[in-house]
């Protein structure tokens, strides 16, 4: 990774040359000020007799490629081209500096630099983490029996990732004896994790290290024994569950259970009784379990029912049973139970029935009580059950729009529930709740340095009627102040695929947006679940379109209400919201302002045309099969690279990472050297790589608020607002 960082930081008025061709009779500063025009080498690429030319397919390199200690030409090329792209962005964005700036240290400044998590309880060890103060990366302890007892450091993620331009870690799962520590180590950001194990009663790492997995592990009841995810080194599927002894190479590891659909994403865990190890392979339709007494591993995993073509469930262990969220004959969702003896579909009894206007979300299971996180009119609800009297109640909520959900419960004996709250307004927050007494006890609120009052801002949940007359939710906070006549500047933030829904929580960087008069909303379009599991349906394969026709109602809807005008509304989203972003500008482009599109997928038709790319054959039933004639032509109609035509464009900032292995870095690239070719304003269009990270962005925790800081200064910008 390091051989290239002297590629991007070598481009200097040489690169000009290359790439505008024009050289004669500018000054450095005029030229300083051309945006990278990218060579043009025309590729054909073939479909069901289809022909499509793709001018910049050249941009593609491989792993090997990327991670050669000397690039080859091709690659120096793509170097070059990146390089020059972030170069033109940082001078394009050069008189924001002192505005990013002054971001970057509002949004640090409100964070608690000594941080500490709420402990919890696990086989008699309280465990949290912290942070301390100048220090990027968490801090994970532990103390035994009691809060007041010494606290053990069990890794110090500052020291690991001590030279590292990127350092993750993950997955972290301590033996049941509780003797050994198991995480993942990634450091080329692209989710290729390594498995080390430390010994916590002596501090040092175990010779075993299992490279090319996921990060999470499942222990056996022997401390011993782990099974763990097995990457394909290629495609970066995960398609085997293996068994690793320790103190043996891990060329001699069995391979427990092998996928062979390659739509299937695999992993494995322990039950939260500790009594069973479970492999879970899920595709979008289909999902299928396979148990294993904990305390046998060296036995042969069982199907805990015959995998079907369209079938979801997850599964949980109690007592004797085990509880199954299903939508077998229940598009939301119900809850059945079936004896840990006879698990096939056929013997699971129902526990809560099917219901159309409730999306049966997840359970968490306690000695004396059930608690089913459900979802009714597009906000989160969490319900206790008593498992003997089965009488039930829900948790009062606070705001009319919120998030919330079941946190981090890790003792199956007790009567508390751990729960996480927030909203728009409200900090994030942790509650104890006494499930028999009924009380509240809050855990902790995150601190807001510097102060930060929730009832100094307005939160708004509304329902706007869609082209096809469907009510889609948007939420929207702006600070008290802010005047509905069409002036204020206000950014809309969209997803709309997968199924997940972005909630309406708190993050206190974007008080810096807030306070300076913008106003914020969250587009809960259909391709999510916001209105349970048929929203989710209505805007995926033949019906992706929904989700572009959403965000563009929600956007002409506040400015037909006064909210904004074209001119100062702008759009955000990141991946399968870039994608959005992407068919955004090319189907309505005039409402917009200015568009941030955050690792976008982009160039949809070829990346599920090619199986070699991480994640594509898991993903045929969300966008479709391209060798099928019908998903290739839909595709195609609203792929956004596929679509960039000849019109005004809004500015365009564009955000991605070298090494991102969900979304390719060159999707982007080649979406902005087209739309460079094709677009007819002066608008700005940025492109910014960062060449250590991938898909997440930079790791340690203050690092990525620089990439925040610039994608605010940009609209802030653009909006006149200078400071």
């Amino acid at each position: 990774m390091t051989s290239t960082q002297p590629y991007v930081l070598l481009l200097s008025v040489m690169l000009y040359v290359a790439c505008s061709g024009e050289t004669s009779n500018r000054t450095k500063e005029e030229m300083s000020m051309q945006p990278p025009i990218a060579e043009k080498q025309p590729y054909e690429l073939t479909g069901h007799g289809d022909v499509r030319v793709d001018n910049y397919y050249w941009m593609r390199l491989s792993d090997e490629q990327k991670l050669a200690a000397e690039p080859d030409e091709q690659t120096q090329k793509v170097l070059d081209y990146l390089g020059g792209e972030n170069k033109y962005t940082s001078e394009a964005l050069k008189s924001t500096e002192a505005l990013q700036e002054t971001l970057y240290q509002e949004m640090v400044g409100r964070i608690s630099q000594n941080d500490e998590s709420v402990p919890y309880l696990s086989h008699g060890y309280y465990y949290y983490s912290r942070y301390e103060e100048g220090m990027e990366y968490p801090i994970y302890c532990r103390k035994k029996g009691s809060l007041s007892s010494k606290e053990q450091v069990i890794l110090d993620v500052n020291q690991l990732a001590e030279g590292q331009e990127f350092y993750n870690v993950a997955g972290l799962r301590v033996s049941p004896d509780n003797k050994l520590l198991a995480f993942g180590e990634d450091t080329l950001s692209r989710r290729i994790y390594t498995i080390r194990i430390l010994n916590l009663e002596t501090g040092q790492f175990l010779e075993d290290e299992i490279p090319f997995a996921e990060a999470g592990v499942a222990w056996a009841a022997d401390n011993q024994t782990l099974f763990y995810t097995a990457k394909n080194r290629v495609s970066l599927l995960s398609e085997e569950i293996k068994k690793h002894t320790l103190g043996t190479s891990t060329d001699t590891d069995q391979t427990v259970y092998k996928e062979e659909d390659p739509s299937y994403y695999i992993g494995c865990y322990q039950s939260k009784s500790g009594e069973y190890i479970i492999i879970w392979n899920s595709s979008t339709l289909s999902t299928d379990h396979y148990i294993l007494k904990s305390d046998n591993p060296n036995g042969v995993f069982r199907q805990f029912t015959p995998r079907e073509g369209v079938h979801e469930y997850s599964i949980e262990h109690f007592e004797d049973k085990f509880y199954v969220v299903t939508n077998w004959d229940a598009t939301n969702f119900r809850l059945m139970e079936v004896n840990e003896s006879n698990t096939d579909k056929s013997n699971w009894k129902e526990v809560i029935p099917h219901r159309e206007d409730v999306l049966l979300s997840s359970i968490e299971v306690f000695k004396n009580f059930l608690v089913v996180e459900e979802r009714k009119d597009g906000l989160n609800q969490l319900r206790v059950i008593n498992q003997k009297s089965k009488e039930d109640y829900y948790i009062p909520m606070d705001e009319v729009a919120y998030k919330a959900g079941i946190d981090t419960n890790k003792d199956f004996e007790t009567n508390t529930l751990r729960y996480y709250y927030s909203s728009l307004a409200t900090p994030e927050t942790v509650y104890d709740f006494d499930m028999a007494t009924k009380e509240r006890q809050l855990m902790k609120q995150d601190e807001v340095v510097g102060g930060h009052d929730p009832s100094q801002y307005t939160v708004e949940r509304i329902m706007i009627e869609a082209r096809d007359g469907r009510s889609i939710p948007m939420s929207i906070i702006y600070k008290k102040g802010f005047k509905k006549d069409g002036q204020g500047p206000f950014l809309l933030y969209g997803y709309g695929s997968y199924g997940h829904t972005v909630d309406p929580g708190f993050s206190s960087s974007r008080l810096s947006l807030l306070d300076r008069g913008f106003a914020f909303g969250i587009a809960h379009i259909r391709g999510s679940q916001a209105l349970g599991r048929s929203w989710y349906d209505d805007g995926k394969m033949f019906k992706k379109k929904n989700t572009f026709n959403d965000f563009v109602d929600c956007a002409q809807y506040l400015i037909n209400a006064d909210f904004t005008n074209s001119n100062r509304l702008f759009a955000m989203g990141g991946s399968a919201g870039g994608l959005l972003m992407g068919a955004v500008v090319n189907q309505a482009p005039e409402l917009f302002r200015g568009v941030i599109a955050a690792v976008p997928f982009v160039d949809v038709l070829t990346t599920m045309s090619d199986p070699t790319i991480p994640l594509t054959t898991n993903e045929y039933d969300e966008w479709g099969n391209p060798d099928e004639l019908e998903s290739y032509e839909y595709m195609k109609s609203y792929s956004p690279y596929d679509n960039v035509k000849a019109q005004d464009y809004p500015n365009m900032l564009v955000m991605t990472g070298y090494f991102d292995s969900q979304v390719q870095y060159w999707e982007p690239a080649k979406w902005v050297a087209k739309l460079r070719e094709f677009k007819t304003d002066d608008n700005l269009l940025l492109l910014n790589t960062n060449m250590e990270a991938g898909h997440g962005g930079a790791s340690g925790r203050f690092r990525v608020y620089r990439e925040i800081a610039m994608e605010y200064a940009f609209m802030l910008d653009l909006a006149d607002i200078k400071q």
